[in-house]
């Protein structure tokens, strides 16, 4: 049994670097935006 467990723990990491390999790396999460404070007091008038 545990070797068909390491099997398919191999297969599963040669799937994974194939797509990897295809499709480009996992995308990351885009960094949150921090806000930046503004002053527009004088276009209000």
């Amino acid at each position: 049994m545990d070797y068909i467990e390491k099997v398919l723990e191999n297969l599963k990491d040669w799937a994974r670097k194939l797509i990897e390999t295809l499709l480009g790396p996992e995308a990351e999460p885009e960094p949150e935006l921090i806000p930046i404070p503004v002053n527009d007091r004088h276009r209000r008038r």
